[in-house]
């Protein structure tokens, strides 16, 4: 059930993407990111109060467990600087290789409360797979300028940033509850939008009041990110968080291919296979696992 929910986090991921593309494209980058944000509060506290839940801790806890949602802010802001400088496919691999650096660190090190996986031999192959996966989207990282070498750290940071935030709303979301978790997320980031709505160079905040789109979809990036951070605070606590990483990450590619095709947009070869052999590193992960548990029930049977 957590591996399907992982894999469902990526199509999440994939679909906000795509429509927080369009909503950019109207009310430009900063705008678009508040936007999104005042949707995505609404729709979790309409969730939570529909399923009854709290929407703050009864108990005090430490304040960092309120703060990804300010950190996801600076991802944005990453993701923005690095865009155009390298290919969109090395942001994205630059960006699983900083999640699974820090994925490992979490599994072995148990970090910020997490359960600890230690890294077993058996699951080498499935690694190796999975970083060649990311060595074949490194298409465009020779050979390059100031400019580009601070884009390739920010997507590698970015990565890392992504783990350190979804492992927050995780040890928040024991305490919550997964919705409002996810609630408090966006709730904790709107006035850093806010700000970069009225402080960022250039931003036409009078867009923000123009007429909304018929195209109603656009606005479902709120929605989307919601469900994101729901399924998150439900899956990371369960397994490791390399397997989370991963599995997000296939559904994330194999969802944004066929948003590509369905949409005529720009087909990527190189996430493509790139993705394909992630993919056989996860599913080579997810195999060895069974196995190992199966054998460990037959011989706790004899």
């Amino acid at each position: 059930m957590y591996n399907f929910l992982a894999l469902l986090s990526g199509v999440f991921i994939a679909l906000m993407v795509a429509v927080n593309g369009d909503l950019t494209a109207m009310y430009g980058n900063y705008n678009a990111t508040f936007i999104v944000h005042v949707i995505a509060v609404v729709f979790a506290f309409t969730f939570s109060k529909i399923g009854k839940k709290k929407l703050f801790p009864k108990k005090k806890l430490p304040v960092w467990f309120y703060l990804a949602g300010a950190f996801g802010i600076f991802s944005v802001l990453f993701s923005n600087y690095s865009f155009g400088k390298i290919s969109l496919t090395s942001i994205l691999a630059l960006n699983l290789f900083g999640q699974t650096v820090f994925s490992l660190l979490i599994d072995n090190f148990g970090l910020f409360g997490m359960e600890k996986h230690p890294f077993k031999r058996s699951s080498l192959i499935g690694l190796i797979f999975s970083l060649a996966g990311v060595v074949v989207m490194l298409d465009d990282v020779a050979g390059v300028d100031l400019a580009a070498l601070i884009a390739i750290i920010l997507s590698f940071v970015t990565g890392l940033n992504t783990v350190f935030t979804r492992s927050i709303n995780a040890r928040l979301s024991e305490h919550v509850g997964a919705m409002p978790g996810s609630f408090i997320n966006h709730l904790v980031g709107l006035p850093f939008t806010l700000a970069l709505v009225l402080l960022m160079p250039g931003n036409n905040i009078a867009l923000i009041a123009q007429r909304p789109s018929p195209r109603f979809w656009i606005y479902l990036g709120g929605l989307f990110g919601v469900l994101i951070v729901f399924t998150m605070n439900m899956t990371v606590p369960k397994i490791s968080a390399l397997q989370v990483t991963l599995l997000a990450f296939v559904g994330q590619v194999f969802i944004g291919i066929a948003l590509d095709l369905i949409m005529e947009h720009d087909f990527s070869p190189a996430t493509f296979y790139g993705g394909l052999i992630v993919a056989a590193g996860v599913g080579f992960n997810i195999l060895n696992e069974y196995v190992q548990s199966a054998r460990k029930k037959r011989q706790a049977k004899q």
